[in-house]
């Protein structure tokens, strides 16, 4: 019963094996066999034979048990070839399932480790297969990964097209994704014309091109796939069109703050209280431990006693017993000190009242007046000013470029009333910017409703308004018209695209930024 368990546990992949016997060491499990069946096939010319030549000891490393090493010992027999016209004259037979040839891994190892290579690829991967018992170096696994077999790649219908940088800033390579089912099709070198227009023109079937405006991409999609339909991507015509915008509140910057010229009236606050010893956790266990000395007083005990059970001095328990009030024992030689922060305690409580409660500033402002201490000082009477005064809220960051960018590219039921306030009060200054704000809303509404067919009414807008970075938006879109009316009409998006550049980033890092185009391919097209 055991024999029959241990050999469906460690060769139920394998029919031709049989289990001899096991040895257990402290860090390794080693599993001694045999084959079993009568002949083998040469791996030439396919002859079967039943001549044994010879005998040997192959040791094959199997997937770890319980973070042990697990080695299979395995006896395989040499065969003569019998063919005459065969090159062979002996070959060493194989088991299914187990054995490949020049292996010294098991086919099941042999697959987990390519697996770990693809997800990993070299240095992470050989720490993961260290801590798995199953240690391989990281050339071991880059050689896996090469050794993968390579589908031929399929053409989709609907193809994606993007680039991404193996080197940004310096070399870029291709990425091509079939839309509908969302996953890479293949990965081209470089981004220029010829390569793409080649792929294109060796896979024929595309229908339909989503790309960005790139005059590459669109010039290769005419040469290599002249019948198929161009899409202009909205993810890319919306970031276009970001990006106007924002040069558009670049040339309006100076506008952006609100006007103030006379800056806002200082509020009177009262100088907070000198602190004293009267609060505190020393001045909490003094009123508490007055009031078990007396309680205890009360009762008749005597100071001895008192000292024994609440663990004070004796002279400490006849100090509390003569103090009627707790608030005797709290007035000191701290009480009422005078502090090197006072004569700069006016300038803080004027520049708190007129909004500016940070206390990093604060500290350099007094600094310069000639303030000789540390700034944890300043700390922690800025911070009763704050216990005392909540409401004291200091005044609005001035709206930067990036912020009005947003609040105009936003959708406007996303933004908090205070945000569409600050806007509607910005474009009730700036009239370009209200113009902008019109045009980019009209356009958000041509995307998401898919009318495309007005694009050309939307154009014409624009240029009635003369917003100069919309204008060179609007004559872009004219360049690539029939493009982006589609990518505005049909459902067909490459935001696939932009989720397999991401993982093609991770995956690239994960090499450690030298990005062997070649590994990195093989590693993106298996990527589950």
């Amino acid at each position: 019963m055991h024999d029959e368990l241990l050999q469906d546990l460690w060769f139920h992949h394998a029919d031709d094996v049989a289990l001899t016997t096991i040895t257990i060491h402290a860090h390794r499990v080693t599993l001694h066999a045999t084959t079993t069946s009568r002949s083998a096939g040469c791996p030439s010319c396919g002859v079967i034979s039943a001549s044994v030549h010879s005998r040997y000891l192959r040791r094959l490393d199997e997937a770890a048990a319980a973070g042990r090493r697990v080695v299979v010992e395995l006896q395989v027999r040499r065969f003569r070839c019998r063919e005459a016209a065969c090159s062979k004259a002996t070959f060493v037979e194989q088991v299914s399932g187990l054995t490949y040839r020049h292996g010294r891994r098991s086919q099941g190892l042999q697959a987990a480790l390519q697996r770990v290579a693809l997800m990993l690829a070299g240095r992470a991967g050989a720490r993961l297969s260290d801590a798995l018992a199953a240690p391989v170096s990281r050339s071991t696994l880059l050689r896996l990964i090469r050794n993968v077999p390579e589908n031929a790649p399929t053409t989709p219908r609907v193809l994606g097209i993007d680039e991404f940088a193996l080197r940004k800033g310096h070399v870029y390579a291709t990425v091509l994704v079939d839309i509908e089912t969302r996953r890479v099709v293949d990965l081209l070198p470089d981004r220029t014309l010829e390569t793409v227009t080649a792929w294109l023109a060796a896979h024929p079937g595309v229908e339909v091109i989503c790309r960005d405006r790139s005059a590459s991409f669109a010039e290769a999609g005419r040469l290599g796939a002249p019948d198929a339909i161009h899409v202009a991507d909205r993810y890319h015509l919306w970031r276009n069109l970001a990006e106007a915008v924002e040069k558009t509140v670049v040339q309006h910057r100076a506008l952006l703050p609100a006007p103030d010229p006379a800056g806002p009236p200082p509020v009177s606050l009262p100088p907070p209280s000198t602190p004293s010893r009267n609060t505190g956790r020393l001045a909490d266990r003094v009123r508490e431990q007055h009031s078990a000395v007396h309680a205890l007083l009360a009762t008749g005990a005597g100071l001895k006693t008192i000292a024994r059970q609440l663990g004070l001095a004796r002279n400490t328990i006849r100090r509390y017993a003569q103090a009627a009030d707790p608030e005797e024992l709290l007035v000191g030689r701290w009480t009422g000190r005078a502090s090197i922060l006072d004569p700069f305690k006016p300038h803080i409580d004027l520049r708190f009242s007129q909004g500016c409660t940070n206390a990093r500033r604060l500290f350099e402002e007094i600094a310069e007046r000639g303030y000789p201490g540390k700034e944890q000082i300043v700390r922690k009477y800025v911070h009763r000013l704050r216990l005392a005064f909540p409401h004291q809220n200091p005044p609005r960051r001035k709206p930067s470029v990036r912020d009005v960018t947003g609040w105009i590219t936003r959708h406007p039921d996303r933004l908090d009333a205070d945000d569409a306030q600050r806007l509607k009060e910005i474009l009730a200054r700036v009239p370009a910017l209200a113009a902008t704000v019109r045009h980019v809303r009209a356009f958000a509404e041509l995307m998401n409703d898919r009318r495309g067919r007005q694009l050309k009414e939307w154009i014409s807008q624009v240029r009635a308004d003369q917003v100069p970075a919309l204008n060179t938006f609007a004559n872009g879109l004219l360049q690539d018209l029939d493009a982006v009316v589609a990518g505005l009409s049909l459902s067909y998006s490459s935001g696939a695209v932009e989720g397999h550049n991401n993982k093609i980033k991770m995956l690239k890092r994960q090499m450690f930024g030298r990005a062997n185009f070649d590994l990195l391919r093989l590693r993106v097209l298996h990527a589950a």
